[in-house]
């Protein structure tokens, strides 16, 4: 049986979600498969990837060929890398504990390099907010002087109304 894992669709229209399955290569996209390894959503910023990473690896090494999607998630998680250590132990390249060691050093490195782009992009959030803010408390600032003047205006007109009529009556008289 050639076994492919892929993606199996799910979602509402225009919001998918996908799980990432092990199924045969004859089956349908969306049909029968023979396990359910984690779950995939675009919809995130980043894509959220949640996968059995034990599972994954046992597949990726028993022969299931990986869709173009599912290799580079699988990458990203780092399957194939532990799956080129593993390779390393088993020719005496190196031990378990030091393909140990390198997994984690590059895990790390990963995860600094995800919680980069998150600051990143959560500074320039508060960036743009503040430019925004600025830029209204300008707008509000030429409103109210607009508006004091009008009020500064009506005043003034308000009290010349006032002090006309009272010289023009006593002048008739």
């Amino acid at each position: 049986m050639a076994t492919k894992i892929r993606l199996q669709r799910g979602g509402r229209k225009s919001y998918a979600f996908y799980r990432i399955v092990i199924a045969d290569a004859r089956a349908p996209r969306d049909g029968r498969f023979t396990e359910k390894i984690g779950t995939y959503n675009p919809n995130t910023n980043p894509a959220t990837v949640d996968l059995n990473f034990d599972r994954a690896l046992y597949w990726v090494e028993t022969g299931a060929q990986p869709t173009d999607t599912v290799r580079n998630i699988l990458s990203n998680e780092g399957v194939y890398l532990m799956k080129h250590l593993r390779t390393g132990i088993k020719k005496g390249a190196f031990d378990e504990a030091t393909a140990q060691k390198k997994f984690d050093a590059w895990k790390e490195a990963k995860v600094k390099g995800f919680n980069a782009v998150r600051e990143m992009e959560l500074k320039s959030k508060k960036d743009a907010a503040a430019k925004e803010l600025e830029a209204e408390k300008k707008i509000n600032e030429t409103i109210a002087k607009k508006v004091a003047e009008k009020k500064a205006a009506a005043v003034a007109a308000q009290q010349e109304a006032e002090t006309a009529p009272a010289e023009e009556a006593p002048a008739e008289a």
